[in-house]
């Protein structure tokens, strides 16, 4: 096929060695198949602010962090260099995410290299070894209806402990591989402890997976993980062994503010010692 645009500097610079085909056009971006050396891999290209259907809320975008304050007062008032940096963080939200995830153990697609604003990720692919079908093409029995939600339940899990909300998790972004369910489209991925809305966003999320697999065994659709997750969390007992029952009472007790704040900041400056910790390691000679 004719080399993409936005792809021909990566071929130039031999980051990949050819493009095979398209493989999707979604809302903020299109998806490519490459080859790079002897492996397969995807690229995705994100599209510009004006060609996407997916707008930065500030829902999605409130906590985050941006490189110097010259950005941040740009950002602000949206001149041009502002918006260029507003894009450059909106995306480089999903690849911070994406190798943080991974490494977490979280099942995404492993990431190779960001460049010229085109993220080089792992293909996800299917037992015959073609790119693996969105979660909304596949029927399910009510026996693998449940284990593959109690599987996205445990991942779920995973990156609140890493500090991470997906935002926008559905049957639409998650992949069926040839070993089981992998998560992907992070852009929209919010800061657990730095976000307002985070909580909000991971009762919907939760509350996807459950309407969707509860398709197949309804009675995922009368669960609460959503808000036992959430209320674990915010006490600071979430644990990746945490055992869960999919309910949830709600507390007639008033809410202790200086109890959840105090987790909630115990949180952030342990994240903030963590990227202190990444910088001096970068800065440090070798």
């Amino acid at each position: 096929m004719k080399t993409p645009q936005r792809l021909e500097p990566l071929l130039e610079d031999g980051l990949i060695d050819d493009v095979i085909r398209q493989l999707m056009s979604g809302k903020e971006a299109t998806v490519y198949v490459v080859r790079c050396g002897d492996d397969v891999r995807c690229a995705k290209v994100y599209k510009e602010a004006n060609k996407r259907s997916f707008r930065q809320s500030v829902d999605y975008t409130e906590g985050r962090k941006v490189k110097n304050s010259r950005q941040s007062r740009a950002m602000e008032k949206g001149s041009k260099f502002g918006r260029k940096a507003q894009e450059e963080a909106w995306q480089s939200a999903e690849v911070d995410a994406l190798y943080r995830l991974a490494d977490a153990g979280v099942r995404v697609p492993k990431p190779y290299n960001f460049y010229e604003g085109v993220l080089i990720m792992e293909l996800v692919t299917d037992a015959n070894g073609n790119a693996a079908p969105r979660l909304n093409d596949v029927v399910f029995t009510a026996e693998e209806a449940r284990a593959h939600h109690a599987t996205l339940i445990k991942e779920v899990v995973r990156m609140l402990c890493t500090g991470i909300v997906h935002g926008d998790l559905s049957e639409f972004n998650i992949l069926m591989s040839s070993d089981g369910p992998v998560i992907i489209d992070l852009p929209q991925a919010v800061d657990a402890s730095g976000n307002n809305h985070a909580k909000d966003m991971l009762e919907r999320d939760v509350g996807n997976l459950s309407a969707y697999f509860g398709r197949f065994a309804p009675e995922l659709l009368t669960t609460q993980y959503g808000k036992e997750i959430w209320d674990l969390y915010s006490h600071g007992n979430l644990k990746l062994e945490s055992e869960l029952s999919g309910r949830f009472r709600e507390s007639n007790k008033a809410v202790d503010l200086k109890s959840v704040m105090r987790v909630i900041d115990d949180v952030r400056k342990e994240e903030a010692a963590k990227q202190l910790r990444k910088l001096e390691a970068q800065e440090s000679p070798d």
